[in-house]
C-alpha cells in the first residue's frame, strides 16, 4: 500500500489506521505507551475505534509506564488488554539464569525477551491477521527501510506502521496540540522506553536507541525481536 502524498502525515495516519481495520475487523495495536503510540491512541479513540488495544507488562516496567496507561484509559475510556509473561516460565527463567540474566549477555538478553514480550505477544494478536505498530523509519537504523504496510514473517500477518514517516518533531507536536498523555519520563531525556533495568536517559546527540541495552557492544542491533526487519536468504527462508 503506497501512502498518498496529497494527505498530511496525520491524515495518512488515520487513512492507514482505517486501512488496517477494514483488512482485519480484529487488527490489534501493540501499545509500550511511548511518545508514538500515544500520538496512535489519541488517533485511533477518534477515527478507528474498533482497534483492540493491547499492550504487554513485562513484570519489570518503569512506573511512570503505568501512570501513563492509566491516564489513556481515563482520558479516551478505551479498554486496554493486558497480557503478561507465563508465570511458570519466568519462574524457570529466574530460578535458572538469575533475576538480571539480560546483563550477561545477547543471548540471555534476547532470552528474557523472548519469555516476557515475544510470548506474550503472539498469543495477544492469536486470530488476527494484522497488527499495528508505532514504529517509525527515523527511530533506528534497524528501522530505517520499513515500510507503511509490510508482510511481518516473523508473525505470519500484515503489519500497519501508520507513523513510519512522522519524524520527532512531528510526534511531539501532535502530542502538544491535543494535549495527549505520555510517559513522564519523556521529560528526563528517555527517547525510547521499555522494561526499567534495560532503559536509561541519553545525552545530547546520542541516538535515540542507545538508552536500550547500553551495555552490549556498539554494533549490536537495539531490538528485542518485536520489530526486527527479516531477512530472506538464499533458500527463501526469513532470519530474524
Amino acid at each position: 500500500m503506497d501512502l498518498d502524498r496529497s494527505l498530511t502525515k496525520e491524515q495518512q495516519a488515520i487513512s492507514l489506521l482505517q486501512a488496517a481495520v477494514a483488512f482485519d475487523a480484529g487488527v490489534a495495536f501493540a501499545c509500550s505507551f511511548g511518545a508514538e503510540d500515544v500520538v496512535l491512541i489519541d488517533l485511533i479513540a477518534k477515527h478507528a475505534s474498533e482497534v483492540r488495544i493491547i499492550t504487554l507488562d513485562t513484570g519489570r516496567l518503569p512506573q511512570q509506564s503505568y501512570d501513563v496507561m492509566d491516564a489513556c484509559r481515563k482520558k479516551y475510556d478505551l479498554t486496554i488488554h493486558l497480557y503478561f509473561p507465563q508465570a511458570q516460565a519466568v519462574e524457570a527463567m529466574v530460578r535458572e539464569q538469575g533475576v538480571n540474566l539480560f546483563y550477561h549477555d545477547i543471548a540471555s538478553r534476547k532470552a528474557c525477551c523472548a519469555v516476557r514480550k515475544i510470548e506474550p505477544l503472539k498469543r495477544a494478536l492469536a486470530g488476527s491477521t494484522a497488527w499495528i505498530t508505532g514504529v517509525r523509519r527515523e527511530q533506528a537504523e534497524s528501522r530505517s527501510k520499513m515500510e507503511a504496510v509490510e508482510d511481518d514473517a516473523a508473525f505470519q500477518m500484515k503489519k500497519f506502521n501508520p507513523l513510519i514517516e512522522w519524524s520527532d518533531a512531528d510526534v511531539w507536536n501532535y502530542i502538544r496540540q491535543h494535549h495527549v498523555p505520555y510517559n513522564a519520563l519523556h521529560d528526563q531525556f528517555y527517547p525510547s522506553i521499555g522494561c526499567a533495568p534495560c532503559t536509561r536517559a541519553v545525552s545530547v546527540g546520542e541516538d535515540p536507541r542507545s538508552g536500550r541495552w547500553w551495555w552490549e557492544q556498539e554494533d549490536a542491533v537495539a531490538e528485542c525481536g518485536l520489530h526486527m526487519n527479516p531477512i530472506k536468504n538464499a533458500a527463501g527462508n526469513y532470519s530474524i
